[in-house]
Formats: structure tokens, sequence, C-alpha cells
């Protein structure tokens, strides 16, 4: 059949709308979703796509290289510096002890050369950035305990894989495999410490380079004002290198996370995020499918003792050496089993490794391909293991937590219930209790229980969307509801049982910004507290009072701003779906808003007004 862009463009994307709402009906993971898309029309089932399978790593690999160019644009040294020992201890823990532990048994039971056990020790140690970090996203994990443990790891891995990629052709040496008809790099003929000081030579000079010519060229770009023209540097600048990389046998993935830690501390950092992040899920989601297209059935059909054997040892052996770092770390039994099922799968990394063997003959094309087989099952079983943790494994082996948390009943009856009590909800708690306002605080997160109380905060630890919780919460007789959530979505969850079975409720709800609050009118929530909206308001609150403003004139145009913008949502909502009357209506709702405001300034209001200048009220004390 004929394999251009647009045909295959058409089935990976049909495979995606057809398969991902089915698995989100079902109640499983969207990456799940994306997996089957990918087995289903690959060459080893329907085989609408190529037989040999490279152009689905190829389309894959494109996913994974703007993956990493969003993961190294994050890489704050602030925030490095400041996770440090979670990162270098965690994360070093977990990949020496993996790597070790699979060394010594491939070296137990199988007959393979050192080298060849040392390369597939390194490649399976490493977890799967892309389904770890997309899975923390859908489950509304990233801030947990386990979120930020699961983070630091894939970060020092991530990283890692620059030595892994410099050390192995020093094995090249001593390695007895027989030379296979393989594409090499430009430097595959040089020797191995040759190729290792290129490398790195051309690793360093990617950075710096970076710093002394990529970004003053970017600041010229901007300056034109075209958008299009910037977002198209940035991506010449992701290309180029990633090409650089490949030229010198390393992964293109490789060289787009250098171009992102280039960027990460340029001014140009958040606008990229902006011009990017809408295209990542997407990108991420064709990673997958070419994940699940790749897993080579005919391969795992000839040997099947061997490739599912091996894939279940190397899930338990991961799974293990996790859990020990959890306990060493003092993880609650909950947290600790998300963190181990969740990074004990083998990652994308791995096929950069192995295929960069294969380049310096270090692996046989036969054992490379079960291995990638095997990195490609694992990968699938992820959102299974974690699927079964949530519903068997953690509410049996996690029973001394779950039973403390179960049968501490709720003893009070508060009129006011708080759902979520992190950095935003813990002000609501604080501001109310200082006002003598007692509320029943929720939380789901058990570290971050168990923290709040030790700071003297009485939290209960339970999901808020089981509807018996919030019955014992005292739901049926309090007045008022504040969903207060970090998930946007496990807020709207709650919003909807309120809505539902204790209708009498005023519900108080946080929103992020615009679109979830778009989502909780719909729902009929009349009090919505966006985030973005009030933090905003405030800075121009003060930026007015520095240019000049009287203090008590800005913070009344601030409130009357929020009154206007809160009112144009509600109409906003109503046409979201139809984006021409949308914008037309939004900038109606500007131009009124404005000539409102403009307004406003010459009303005349009293004199004492001004005590709200803190300049002018110590001039009138001091006189």
């Amino acid at each position: 059949m004929d394999n251009g862009f647009f045909i295959q463009a058409i089935i990976y994307l049909t495979s995606a709308i057809v398969c991902v709402p089915i698995a989100k009906k079902l109640g499983l993971s969207s990456i799940l979703g994306y997996l089957f898309a990918g087995i289903f029309i690959g060459p080893f089932v329907l085989g609408f796509i190529g037989a040999e399978g490279q152009d689905i790593m190829h389309f894959a690999e494109f996913g994974v290289v703007m993956m990493l160019f969003l993961i190294g644009l994050e890489l704050d040294p602030y925030k490095f510096w400041k996770m440090r020992k979670f990162i270098l201890g965690m994360g070093s823990m977990q990949l020496i002890g993996s790597a070790f532990a699979i060394f010594i048994l491939c070296q137990f039971f199988l007959d393979w050369s050192w080298q060849t056990t040392v390369v597939i020790a390194l490649a399976l140690s490493l977890s799967s950035t892309a389904i770890v970090l997309q899975t923390l996203k859908e489950k509304g994990l990233s801030q947990t305990s386990m979120g930020r443990s699961s983070f630091a790891v894939l970060l020092f891995q991530d990283i890692a894989v620059i030595p892994i990629l410099a050390i192995i052709p020093l094995m090249v040496s001593g390695s007895s495999v027989v030379t296979e008809n393989i594409h090499t790099s430009l430097i595959s003929d040089f020797d191995a410490w040759i190729q290792t000081l290129i490398v790195v030579f051309t690793i360093v000079a990617v950075y710096f380079s970076g710093r002394l010519i990529i970004i003053p060229v970017l600041r010229m770009v901007a300056k034109t004002r075209l958008q299009e023209l910037f977002t198209a540097s940035a991506l010449l600048l992701v290309v180029a290198v990633s090409y650089l990389m490949q030229l010198v046998g390393l992964s293109p993935a490789l060289g787009a996370f250098l171009a992102g830690v280039v960027l990460a501390n340029s001014e140009f950092r958040h606008e990229l995020e902006g011009d990017i992040a809408p295209f990542k899920g997407l990108l991420l989601g064709l990673f997958f499918i070419g994940v699940g297209a790749s897993i080579n059935f005919k391969l795992i059909i000839e040997n099947p003792l061997f490739i599912l054997v091996f894939g279940a040892i190397l899930t338990a052996v991961k799974f293990l050496v996790l859990f020990g770092i959890g306990k060493v770390y003092k993880k609650s039994s909950d947290q600790n089993l998300l963190f181990s099922f969740g990074l004990s799968q083998a990652g994308e990394f791995g096929f950069v490794i192995l295929s960069f063997s294969m380049q310096l003959n270090i692996l046989p094309t036969v054992l490379a391909n079960q291995i990638m087989a095997i990195i490609a099952l694992s990968m699938l079983s992820t959102p299974f293991l974690l699927l079964i943790n949530e519903k068997w494994i953690d509410p049996y082996f996690g029973v001394k937590e779950k039973e403390e948390r179960k049968h501490d009943e709720i003893d009070e009856q508060n009129e006011v219930i708080i759902a979520g009590f992190g950095h935003f909800g813990s002000t609501i708690g604080r501001l109310l209790r200082a006002n003598g306002v007692n509320a029943t605080i929720l939380d789901h997160d058990s570290d971050r229980v168990d923290l709040l109380r030790k700071m003297g905060f009485k939290v209960y630890y339970g999901d808020a969307t089981r509807l018996e919780l919030l019955k014992a919460a005292g739901a049926e007789e309090a007045k008022i509801f504040i969903a207060a959530i970090d998930n946007p979505e496990v807020n709207l969850s709650v919003v909807e049982i309120l809505r539902k079975h204790f209708p009498h409720l005023n519900i108080l709800t946080r929103a992020r910004n615009r679109v979830d609050a778009y989502e909780l009118i719909d729902h009929g929530v009349e009090k919505i507290y966006r985030e973005t909206l009030y933090t905003a308001v405030h800075l121009g609150v003060d930026a007015l009072t520095q240019m000049g403003h009287r203090k008590y004139s800005a913070t009344r145009q601030g409130q009357r701003f929020i009154k206007y913008d809160e009112a144009a949502i509600r109409k906003l909502a109503a046409k979201r779906h139809d984006k021409m009357a949308y914008l037309a209506t939004v900038k109606d709702e500007i131009e009124m808003q404005e000539q409102l405001l403009k307004n406003d300034l010459h009303i005349n209001f009293s004199a004492s007004d001004h005590a709200w200048d803190s300049e002018h009220l110590k001039k009138q004390i001091s006189e």
C-alpha cells in the first residue's frame, strides 16, 4: 500500500481517535489507548504500516525529541539544586541498584559476554520518562510525594544517558561479537577512546555555543516580532542539534534535551513552552503508538518463554529496588507502591542505548531485537500494573496505613468543608481558622496529611470523590463546601457529586484558569475563583500604584475589573464552542470593560480615600 506521508498521518491519527476514547470509556489510561492503537495498525496485526517498522520508530522518535526538548527547557538549575538530594540520592541508587541486579542475574543464568551484559543492564535500568510523566499528569500525582520522587529519578536517568553513551564505545576493544552489516555514524571508524572524546567534546560544544551564539540569535529574531519566525528558529535549533548528535552516533532525543537545557535559563523559556506545549500531548501519543506498533509479535512467538520470563523478572527486580529506595526515604506504603510500580518498566532510552551498541557491534541483532521487544512489553504493562495496584494490591499491602485512615472516623461536624489542603487550600483554611471559623479538612495525599498533622492541622485522609466520605464529613448538614484540589479533573468530579447528592451546599471552587472555569459553569457552579485572575489583578494593582495612581483608586479598579471579568466569563462559556462567535464576544467584552473602567476613573470619591496611600498617611500622622 502507499506509505506516503498523508496516508501514514491518516492511519496514525484515526487509530488514536478510535482507540483512546474506548480506553477512557473502559476506565483505562489514554496511554493504553495509544499503545493498543499502535499494536492494531502495526505490521504484526493489521499491517497498515510498513513491515520493516523503521518508519514507525522514526515517527515515534519525533515525539520523543520534542518531549525531551520540553524536559530540558524545564531544567531550572535552581530547582535542580533544591532537589539535588533526591535527584542524586534516589536517582543514583535506582540506576546503580537496578543495573547491578540485572547484571548479576544475567551473568549467572545467561551465557553472555560481560560487555553485552553491561550494555543490556544499563539499557534496562532506565525507566520511561514519557509514560511516567504522562501517567502522573493524568492521575494528578505530579505534586505528591510519589510524583516528586519519580521526577527526581527520571531527571537523573535522563542526565545519566549522556555518560552512559559516552562510555559504551570504550568496551568495543574487548568485544568478541561478530561484525554485522549495520549503519554507522561519521565517527564509527575511529578508535573507541577517540569516539568517546568526540562525543564529550560535541556535547560541551553544543552547550557553550548555545549560550554564546544561539541565544543572541534568538534575541535578534525576537525583535522582528514575528511569532512564527521565532518558533521556527527554536525548532531549527532543536532539529540541528538533534542531527548533530545523530552524526556522532548519539540519539536525536539527547540532542533535543541539550537544546532545551541551553534555553532553560533564557528569557525565551516560557514563550517556547507556550508555543510547543499544545503539540506535546499529540507528539507523546504518536510516540506511544510507535512503541505499540514496534512490538515484534513474531519474535515473541518464536521464543515466548525467554521474552516473557525475562520481562517479568525485569519488572520484579526494578520494583524491589525502587521499593527498597522508598523505604530508605521513609515513604508511606501507598506512595511507595505507586512509586515502585510506576517506574518498574524499561524506557525509550533503552532503544537508544541498544541501537548505539548495535552500531558498535557489541550486541548481535537478534538479541538486541529480543531486548527491544522486552522493553516495549514492559512499557505496555505499566498502566496495567498501576491499575492492579490501585484495585487489589494497595488496599491489602498498604493495610496498616489504610486501616489507620479507614478507622479514623471524622469526629466533627462543621458548617464548612475543605477538600484539598495543598498551598491553595491551606491558605484558605488558615484564614478561616484565624477568624474563628472551623472547617472539616479532607486530603488524599497521605504524606501531606501526616505532615499537616505535625504542623497542628486537623486533617482527614480520604478521597473526596467518594460519596460515603462526604457524608461522613457532614456534607448533608454543612453550608459551604470549598473545592480546592490541585487536579482540575478531580475537582470537577467532586463538584459533579456535590451537585447531584448535596444540592443545598454553597460550593466555592478553585479553577486554575478560564478553561477550567468554563467546565465548572456548565455544572452550575456560581462561585468560581481563578488563580490566574486574582494574582494577575493583584500584580496589576501594584503596578498602577507604582506608576503614580492612588492606592484606593488602583484597588477599586482591580476589584471592578474582577467584577466585569466574572460577568463576562459566563457569557463566553456559552459561546466557547463556536469559534467565530466566541472571538467576537471576547472582543466586545474587552472593549466594554475598558470603557467602563475609564468611566470609573472620573467618579469623585471621598478625600479620606487618601488614607490608602501609605506615604500620604505618614504625612498626615507627622503633621
